[in-house]
């Protein structure tokens, strides 16, 4: 790993074992970048990487007409200089003009990375993990100071980048547009892999071809969304699961943004990504600065699971923060699709106690603890306990829960107020909403004005006193609608664009401080789901409750889409009662379990109501999860077949040394008369002997070339699992 640099040239070079990224001073004193691929030789400097010449309806930036921008691949560009291609970022000028050139000034390199205030960022562990480039560029005209940051990483092929925008001159500027990162590419020979979907079927893999054109996803739903998820794979033509190259970029940051791909008639494609700039507007006072969120850009020549892992391997060790990271995470109860918001005390310790002979570690109490909390119509914003419910409030029912042998969690909404609250009562003002019009609701609730310190500080002290006095492990965060009427109230008007992200920032600031005072406690975030499931939430909670939709079918799907971009570990799944409650779908207990253990684990039901033998199952699921679950949450994961696109999918976990591997088939449809089917392992020992559920010994290179069979060797086909069933295979070697 290091960073080499061609002072005459003013080239740098950042490569480790797997990529090199070049950038250099174009002919003009831009920045451009030069290379982004596979490991090269960091001594080759790099020429001719723009036909010359000049060509009609091209524009040159100096007298030599043989260098136009249109052409160039560039770092940070700007619109309006002869580059017609859409902009890094834009800034509006005193005097109205928007035309900007930011031309080399400087660089530094360090050991280590610096954090990025106010935002979640990768972080290192030691200094040696990485080493940042900051190259410092200025447009005298505009006034502007632009900083970016380039940091690579000794251990995962991956380069971190964002920049900073700062005024240099005496009078205010307005930022537009300030994404995070811009990658132009000689060439557009790529598929575009984008992760979809709504409410309930979040995150399914969508991929298109890049044409001439732009294609573009982005959210303006005030958070990441479950619409399109702020990760993106190009990848080649050829590329699969096991080889080809493919590069992803995760945006570590959870509130609107855009990302996309724009491919000119010369070939060029451009690629940004960051901040939507529909409804931003930023201010910037003389010497103030903007830092954007960062990207994580991962590269690979091996295939998508190779990117995965990769991705996975970079997450757990350089984005999660809390004691959790890379423990295996508690085994939980959860009692909202038990009883929702109708429970007394009795009935909640009743369930926790089931929970704890099933040999269950946390118990979780779900929305309706506070205020007039008995319906999704009131309460929220009033932090304080429904003692109607629960006499003893938290603190006692946590001491109760304790006694069971159990830790206990809760669930807070901290974003939200219903108008029949106390705190809407007192305080209308505080939530987001135009004037003189009608304020739209979702789910009966409205959105706190997070971007103002006084509210955020007034949900921080309510959930503070209750925190505090209770002896509480585990904090499931929820957000459960999207934000309309963006508007803060008794604000100036040019301060109205920087809403959107300013509420970022107090959501940020308020899990920054709930961590701060409580530094154990185990965060999960949630937002309908998974409905803000990205790299900024996985900073502050090292996991994410995945969908809302916990039908075992629904969540093969869910889960092997997620999988891409973020690690099992970070995946919320629980096994939640039959016939489902979203699809009304039955499926046996040990099949909604199979899913549920490539993920954190739980239970979302009252397993009072299950039967005697299906209890039983529940009890060997759980030492079974407690036996493995470290192999489950962070082995190396391979997807070997996808549910999108056959009818049997298949993923598999392998341990680091290579002597531990889990395989699951899961069916979606019993087909009558089927030939036999068999599932390539990957990631074992070609030599090594493993024991496949304790019965056959098999080569590992025999697994992996010829694979497992979907059916037992000794099984008519006429006794093939039914519809929506799984089997599971352990390797030991």
């Amino acid at each position: 790993m290091g960073i080499k640099v061609h002072e005459t040239e003013k080239q740098f070079h950042l490569y480790n074992s797997k990529l090199s990224y070049v950038i250099g001073e174009c002919r003009d004193g831009e920045m451009g970048q030069l290379y982004f691929g596979r490991r090269i030789n960091e001594n080759q400097i790099i020429y001719g990487y723009q036909t010359l010449a000049g060509r009609p309806l091209c524009c040159a930036v100096t007298d030599d007409e043989n260098y136009t921008k249109e052409l160039a691949c560039l770092e940070y560009p700007a619109f309006g200089n002869g580059d017609f291609h859409g902009p890094a970022y834009e800034i509006i000028q005193p005097n109205g003009s928007r035309v900007t050139n930011l031309m080399y000034d400087s660089y530094r390199i360090y050991e280590g990375k610096k954090p990025i205030p106010g935002l979640p960022a990768s972080y290192v562990n030691t200094d040696s993990e990485a080493t940042t480039l900051e190259i410092v560029c200025i447009d005298d005209v505009a006034k502007i100071e632009v900083t970016l940051y380039y940091t690579i990483w000794e251990n995962y092929s991956i380069i971190t980048r964002h920049a900073s925008i700062k005024n240099i001159g005496q009078e205010e500027v307005k930022l537009t547009k300030a994404f995070s990162c811009c990658l132009d590419l000689p060439d557009y020979d790529y598929d575009w892999m984008q992760f979809e979907g709504a409410w309930g079927r979040e995150r399914y893999p969508h991929t298109r071809s890049i044409e001439k054109g732009i294609i573009s996803i982005e959210s303006m739903r005030g958070h990441s969304s479950a619409n399109f998820n702020p990760f993106i794979i190009m990848k080649r033509k050829n590329t699969d699961e096991f080889q080809g190259e493919a590069m992803g970029i995760n945006l570590v940051y959870s509130g609107n943004f855009m990302a996309k791909a724009e491919v000119d008639n010369y070939g060029k494609l451009r690629f940004t990504m960051g901040i939507n700039p529909n409804w931003f507007a930023w201010p910037l006072a003389s010497a103030e600065e903007f830092n954007t969120p960062e990207v994580i850009i991962s590269y690979t020549k091996n295939g998508l699971n190779d990117l995965s892992q990769n991705i996975h391997g970079f997450m757990n060790n350089n984005l999660v923060r809390s004691p959790y990271k890379k423990r295996p995470r508690p085994i939980l109860l959860n009692n909202w699709e038990a009883t929702e918001m109708e429970f007394d005390e009795e009935k909640i310790l009743n369930i926790a106690k089931k929970g704890a002979e099933a040999g269950v570690e946390l118990f979780v109490l779900d929305d309706g603890w506070f205020g007039k909390r008995d319906d999704d119509y009131a309460g929220l914003g009033d932090w304080y306990v429904n003692t109607n419910k629960l006499p003893a409030g938290i603190t006692g029912l946590a001491k109760k829960v304790n006694d069971l042998g159990l830790d206990f969690g809760l669930w807070i909404e901290p974003e939200m107020v219903n108008p029949d609250s106390d705190l809407y009562r007192a305080h209308p003002d505080w939530v987001l909403a135009a004037p003189d019009r009608r304020r739209t609701l979702g789910r009966h609730q409205m959105v706190l004005d997070f971007s103002k310190p006084e509210v955020v500080d007034n949900i921080y002290h309510q959930l503070y006193d209750v925190i505090s006095k209770a002896n509480i492990s585990y904090i499931k965060w929820d957000m459960n609608r999207s934000i309309t009427e963006c508007f803060s109230q008794n604000v100036a008007p040019e301060y109205q664009g920087m809403v959107y992200h300013k509420y970022i920032f107090g959501v940020y600031s308020l899990y920054e401080r709930l961590i701060q005072d409580f530094p154990d406690i185990l965060f999960e975030s949630c937002a309908s789901g998974g409905g803000r499931f990205d790299a900024g939430m996985l900073y502050y909670a090292p996991q994410a409750w995945c969908s809302d939709d916990t039908d075992g079918h629904e969540r093969v799907k869910i889960q092997y889409g997620t999988s891409y971009g973020y690690p099992i570990s970070s995946i919320g799944a629980h096994v939640s009662k039959s016939p489902n409650n979203q699809t009304g779908r039955s499926m046996d207990a040990d099949d909604r379990a199979n899913i549920a253990c490539f993920g954190t684990f739980g239970y979302e039901l009252d397993l009072n109501e299950v039967s005697e033998a299906e209890f039983e199952q529940v009890k060997k699921q759980i030492v079974f999860m407690k036996k493995y679950r470290e192999l489950f949450q962070y082995g190396t994961l391979y997807r070997l077949q996808s549910p999108f696109e056959k009818n049997i999918a298949s993923w598999m976990v392998v341990s680091e040394d290579k002597k531990q591997a889990i395989v699951v088939m899961y069916k979606t449809h019993k087909t009558p008369n089927i030939g036999m089917e068999t599932i390539k392992l990957q990631g074992l020992e070609e030599n090594t002997i493993y024991t496949v559920n304790g019965k056959e010994k098999i080569y590992g290179d025999f697994l992996m070339e010829r694979g497992l069979g979907t059916m037992g060797s000794d099984e008519p086909w006429y006794m093939s699992d039914g519809d929506f069933t799984s089997r599971m295979f352990i390797l030991e070697a």
